[in-house]
């Protein structure tokens, strides 16, 4: 009678498993990000030091992968928004996530592109994506504005609609710099009229 797996065992299986499926993402994303949504399925397997057998375990198909590789890099950046709350003066949270936004677009559009071909399969998922992206960028637009910091009136979808328009040269050469810019003088319009951060109260003389 074979022995049963002990607790102990069981766990350390499960722990395998969730490092081999962090390292396939990981290196999906560098390959894609490098080579395209055709680089070798294989050339993955080896970056994530795996066996394709292991990748297949993971994802069935190249469409599981690239799915799950774009839903990763969003999910990270939209949970960067809290981080950069949490660190820096909320105007500047706010350009620098438009800055990583230029970023992500520059290594993950060919994802995105690549899903677009079957979208009707991908439909939760390009909603899922939307709301993610639309609840950070309000936040970080709402952190701002309390603040007196931008202007009051700014409307988060106003704002994705502004960061796509910006992103849609990114076939160019140099696009990224010059997107960058363009962040620059965006920030400098959600700031003109801003009333500026309430002043600090004077401490109570003794």
């Amino acid at each position: 009678m074979a022995a049963q797996p002990t607790q102990e065992s069981i766990r350390a299986q499960r722990s395998d498993a969730k490092r081999n499926h962090d390292a396939l993402l990981e290196a999906a994303a560098a390959a894609f990000g490098e080579k395209g949504t055709d680089t070798s399925l294989e050339d993955v397997a080896r970056r994530a030091g795996v066996g394709i057998g292991t990748l297949y375990r993971h994802f069935p198909t190249r469409d599981a992968l690239v799915e799950a590789a774009y839903r990763r890099g969003v999910e990270r950046l939209c949970d960067e928004a809290d981080r950069l709350l949490a660190e820096n003066e909320p105007d500047l949270a706010l350009e620098t996530w438009m800055r990583d936004f230029v970023g992500y677009i520059a290594t993950k559009r060919g994802l995105a592109s690549t899903l677009k071909l079957a979208a009707d399969s991908h439909v939760d998922l390009f909603a899922y994506v939307h709301q993610r992206i639309r609840t950070a960028v309000d936040a970080l637009v709402e952190a701002a504005a309390a603040t007196g910091r931008i202007r009051a009136d700014v409307d988060g979808s106003d704002l994705i609609r502004a960061l796509g328009g910006i992103c849609m040269v990114s076939d160019q050469a140099g696009w990224q710099e010059q997107a960058r810019r363009l962040v620059s003088l965006l920030m400098d319009g959600l700031r003109y009229g801003a009333p500026g951060p309430a002043p600090q109260a004077e401490p109570a003389q003794l």
